[in-house]
């Protein structure tokens, strides 16, 4: 039988401060009751079970839907109005009696909202955001918060309530804008590349704000102190996080790429969410927090496209039971009574988004045009505000009728997205038409001024000192991360195990030898030898370098000193530290620094894996040349030729070195072979020739992966040695297709300059041969 659910399990469940220990646990049968309507002992109408619930609301949730895709409007707005008509405040339909069950599985939707939100984002977007959009999210977020405020506080809510008020008017609807930019044919228009870069940052200071606006619910207040804490708390979490996901797992999924089919994905991508979520509310934050976490992590991956594909049908179905508990809560009296400060609000989102969306984008040094449409394209709010509402709402700090009247905003504002969107072209025109001189003028030399480049040796020093401070972020959050397991974990287990003295000596020897490659790689740059040398010509002295590491340096002393201090007596944990520190830096120097290069290098590749995936990007390839994978799509031109027919060689300077087809994988094809729809190709040549072949060739944006068998292609260079199979022969005479399953790009000569090969080519002792081709055949060259 299934364990009952009471009224408190949705708040058990609330979106932050929830623990995993509290939440109720319930056994997976399915018992007569949630399938069979029952008699309710509290009541006279049927309690219809999980089941019928569910049914009833999918079921309405579906007409509804296909009602709102004829009149074009977004489904949502159907979603939420089959919620009234299901919900407690609508008495002419069958009504969802039990609706904590319904509670519970909007609770999932939520999740797997955020997680396929995640999914979306990347880290990697953020960095390639720039400070633009940055900037215009900030004063978005930070003047509808303080407007929202303000209106709730005169229309008589709470301090708290009008807070939660802020955070719900500040956040645009990304599902929404984006609809209504296909609906629109409008995604081709150049300030729709600007709202999306603002909607990505919106996005991240949106899960920011659901921790912040807990801890101030929590409190009843806000305290300088605790909201910092918070936020400290919060930057730990998410940079501990990042570093151990984007390491960890990227790595694990290109070994196991070809064991990974779409069931196993799925099931492995829900599970990784869910464990995320677990550490989540288990270090005090909300469930939507870790989703969100573990999408942005696995976004960075390769395989992110195919796990968006196999999540979406089940983050579509949880979030439609979300958007329908969202529309349960519509109550029609309250929304009468309330009629004046819905308009009241819904003109504040419409006009404080435009004012606000406008002036960021002049702010960042945009044309005014581009200014008026990106704001005009912001004016509704949606998913995150009713998240927003719901946290308020489960945490007991949102006045009853705010949520309604959210919710009518949020329908209001949707509505007419488009006709703002359409009406955005017309109105910025008559506005440069009508706008004082003067005025245009004093704009159009800001934005000069903005864009003006800046001078090499300062975009370098930029470009060093923020990834410096990065630098040291990380590895401070890493070596934090130890010395707390090390405490926490370690030191009781062993001093429990093995006595006081022993116990706390050895727990000590393995956290310094942990903590040791992480202290010596915080002290070392992490800049480029040409970068340093470019560096130092700028300036007169080595005083900037020096106080660089001086710093670096005195961080990483700080570090093994508190972890001392904290397990000995100060005198003893400051010998013992400066003999360690000079010890581990002498001896242990050059063998660590090799290490953790290697590991900076694995955690670079995985952070920019889907980006180095499709663009074939690589510092370790020869000169420009790289190796990219590219997706061949049904429209392509080339489809049905053969290879020697499409001259890629000759239009594009492309060579193809691997062909992807289904479950076959075809190396170094000959020039017979011709290319079909859904073909994974294997290229190799420079940014500019890759990205000139993925405009003709790619059918979309993105490229597919391939699925099947791992096409397992290295790029390599091999120095000729005098027992080299090739040492002394002709390209021709090697019959490396045949031989070696490879093909040699490039030969570079001893005296560093480049011959491109020919079947005549004869590969001399001590010539640097670029090859791509199996990895494992290309060993045999050696």
């Amino acid at each position: 039988m299934t364990a009952p659910y009471d009224n408190n399990h949705f708040a058990e469940f609330a979106l932050l401060g929830s623990s995993v220990q509290n939440a109720p646990v319930a056994t997976t049968a399915v018992s007569a009751k949630d399938i069979l309507p029952a008699a309710s002992e509290n009541s006279s109408s049927p309690d219809t079970g999980l089941i019928s619930d569910l049914g009833l609301i999918l079921v309405v949730a579906a007409v509804t839907t296909v009602l709102f895709k004829r009149l074009r409007q977004p489904v949502v707005l159907g979603y939420i109005l089959a919620g009234f008509l299901v919900g407690p405040h609508f008495g002419y339909f069958p009504t969802v009696v039990d609706e904590t069950n319904i509670d519970f599985w909007a609770e999932l939707g939520i999740i797997f909202l955020l997680f396929s939100l995640g999914l979306t984002f990347s880290f990697k977007k953020l960095a390639n955001t720039g400070g633009s959009a940055v900037t215009t999210a900030l004063v978005i977020v930070i003047g509808m918060m303080a407007t929202g405020f303000c209106a709730g506080r005169i229309m008589g809510f709470t301090s708290v309530s009008s807070l939660f008020l802020g955070g719900m008017l500040s956040m645009s609807s990304t599902t929404i804008i984006m609809k209504a930019f296909d609906d629109l044919n409008m995604r081709h228009r150049k300030f729709t590349s600007q709202v999306l870069a603002v909607l990505i940052v919106e996005d991240l200071f949106a899960v920011v704000l659901l921790v912040v606006l807990s801890s101030i619910a929590v409190n009843n207040s806000v305290s300088g102190s605790e909201l910092l804490w918070s936020i400290c708390k919060l930057l730990f979490f998410l940079i501990f996080w990042f570093l151990v996901g984007v390491y960890a797992i990227p790595s694990f999924l290109s070994r196991q790429r070809k064991y990974l089919t779409d069931e196993l994905l799925l099931v492995f991508s829900i599970g990784l969410c869910f464990m995320m979520v677990i550490f989540s509310e288990y270090s005090g934050f909300s469930s939507a927090l870790g989703a969100f976490v573990m999408g942005s992590i696995l976004a960075g991956t390769s395989a992110a496209e195919r796990i968006s594909k196999v999540v979406s049908p089940v983050k579509d179905l949880f979030g439609a039971i979300f958007f329908v508990s969202v529309g349960m809560m519509v109550d029609p009296h309250i929304i009468a009574d309330y009629t004046s400060p819905i308009l009241i609000l819904s003109l504040v989102v419409i006009a404080g988004m435009i004012v606000f969306g406008t002036f960021g984008m002049l702010l960042t040094g945009q044309s005014l045009r581009i200014a008026i449409e990106s704001g005009f394209s912001l004016t509704q709010i949606g998913e995150f505000s009713f998240i927003i509402a719901t946290l308020g709402t489960s945490l007991g700090v949102l006045d009853a009728e705010l949520y309604p009247i959210i919710v009518s905003v949020s329908v209001i504002t949707t509505f007419f997205t488009p006709y703002f969107i359409k009406f955005s072209d017309p109105f910025s025109k008559w506005i440069e038409r009508h706008i004082p001189t003067r005025l245009l003028e004093l704009l159009n030399r800001y934005n000069s001024s903005i864009s003006r480049n800046e001078s090499e040796v300062a975009m370098l020093w930029k470009k060093v000192l923020g990834r410096s401070l990065w630098r040291i972020m990380l590895y401070s959050v890493l070596l934090t991360a130890i010395i707390l397991i090390s405490k926490q974990v370690l030191f009781p287990l062993l001093t429990d195990s093995m006595g006081n003295t022993w116990g706390k000596t050895i727990a000590t020897t393995v956290t310094l030898i942990i903590m040791s490659p992480f202290l010596l790689a915080l002290c070392y740059p992490g800049t480029k030898r040409w970068e340093r040398e470019k560096l130092q010509s700028s300036v007169r002295s080595n005083a900037p370098f020096i106080a660089m590491r001086s710093v670096r340096i005195m961080i990483a002393f700080g570090f093994l000193l508190f972890f001392l201090i904290t397990s000995y007596s100060h005198t003893l944990a400051l010998t013992v530290s400066i003999a360690l520190f000079l010890f581990i830096a002498i001896y242990f120097s050059k063998s660590v620094r090799k290490h953790m290069r290697h590991i900076e290098s694995v955690f670079i590749d995985n952070l920019n894996e889907r980006e180095l995936r499709r663009s074939g990007k690589n510092n370790n390839l020869v000169s420009d040349m790289h190796l990219a994978y590219i997706n061949i799509g049904s429209n392509c031109p080339f489809v049905g030729e053969r290879i020697a027919d499409t001259g890629f060689g000759k239009k594009f300077g492309i060579n193809i070195v691997s062909i992807q087809r289904g479950e076959t994988n075809i190396p170094i094809p000959t020039g017979k072979m011709r290319i079909f729809p859904d073909d994974t190709l294997g290229i190799i040549g420079t940014d500019e020739q890759i990205q000139q072949l993925i405009t003709v060739v790619e059918q979309s944006a993105e490229s597919k992966m391939p699925q099947g068998q791992e096409i397992d292609m290295d790029f390599t260079s091999i120095t000729v040695s005098e027992h080299s199979p090739m040492a002394g022969k002709s390209i021709a005479d090697l019959r490396l297709r045949e031989n070696y399953t490879a093909m040699i790009v490039a030969i570079e000569k001893k005296d560093n300059t480049f011959e491109k090969p020919t079947a005549g080519s004869v590969i001399e002792i001590g010539d640097n041969v670029w090859l791509v081709g199996d990895k494992k055949k290309l060993k045999m060259l050696i």
